[in-house]
């Protein structure tokens, strides 16, 4: 493969331990530019660990790691962003009583001046901020309004633009929508988006199915350390996608085991048990059932 058809980063069969926990094992994943690749997985999948390794906070134990081609070993985050390859957490690194401007350029001022006379560059900032912004398509009042007047669709907006201007070439979405209501999460999405047109690989991680298949390219599935695989949408109905990640078939073989449990504690005279057993086999298959009606809504 030439590196001019290679991916953006490429893992092989990375695998990740702290002590006797597997946080990883044997996970395989790629993106390329003008891609999204979503990275899903309820809660304790193992997402964090692996944007962790990805971002160069963590080395893996196993496997290997390539950045257009050439196998790469992070010892920092520092060494990532040197790559092209910008993470924007939850939190977002932003301080919300300072202004967009400084935000967008937080640990990388722009100065004037000479010697005791350097100054923080406002004018420089405040342009540079307008132009990124309105390129993901925020038009922004005032770049000297605070940061935390911004709706979390708009702080956002202005982490994924900051990462853009520094150079990322591979952007990482630790769980944007998460706290966001629909209106807002739509906002993101429409970012994402944005950064795909851009020509941009996005790693878009997050536990919301229809988030991700709203956007995605290709969709990677972790559960506990390990993947089912990577599809794309003609591979991988949405159904199917929630199905895996909500663990529904196991839900269901809980529902007939304590149906069992119920059906042998009342032969064995346990009425008691066996009712609350059966109350609680009941819930769960309700809980499919409206599980389902979302679905198909």
């Amino acid at each position: 493969m030439s590196q001019n058809s290679s991916p953006l980063i490429e893992m092989r069969n990375i695998s990740k331990y702290f002590g006797s926990v597997i946080a990883l094992q044997d996970v395989s994943m790629e993106v390329n530019a003008g891609e999204v690749m979503c990275l899903l997985g309820d809660n304790g999948a193992g997402k964090s660990t692996l944007i962790k390794t990805l971002a160069g906070v963590h080395l893996p134990d196993e496997g290997h790691y390539f950045v257009e081609g050439k196998e790469v070993h992070f010892n920092s985050p520092r060494d990532a962003l040197d790559h092209g390859i910008a993470t924007v957490y939850q939190d977002l690194a932003m301080i919300p009583l300072m202004s967009i401007s400084r935000n967008f350029f937080l640990g990388s001022e722009p100065t004037t001046g000479w010697g005791v006379f350097k100054r923080f560059n406002i004018g420089f900032a405040d342009r540079v901020a307008r132009e990124e912004m309105g390129k993901m398509g925020i038009d922004i009042r005032d770049p000297a309004q605070p940061v935390g007047t911004l709706s979390g669709g708009e702080r956002q907006c202005v982490a994924i633009a900051r990462a853009v201007y520094f150079g990322a070439k591979v952007l990482i979405l630790d769980e944007p929508t998460a706290a966001l209501g629909v209106k807002q999460a739509g906002v993101v999405l429409r970012y994402v988006a944005q950064a795909r047109a851009r020509n941009l690989g996005v790693i878009l991680i997050t536990h919301n199915p229809h988030h991700a298949y709203a956007v995605g390219d290709r969709f990677t599935i972790l559960k506990r350390g390990r993947t089912f695989g990577t599809f794309t949408k003609t591979e991988l109905a949405r159904e199917e996608m929630v199905r895996m990640m909500s663990g529904a078939d196991e839900l269901d073989a809980l529902s007939h085991e304590l149906a069992e449990f119920a059906r042998t504690d009342a032969l064995a005279g346990g009425e008691e048990a066996g009712e609350a057993d059966r109350q609680l086999a009941q819930a769960l298959e309700k809980s499919e059932e409206v599980f389902s009606q979302g679905m198909e809504e």
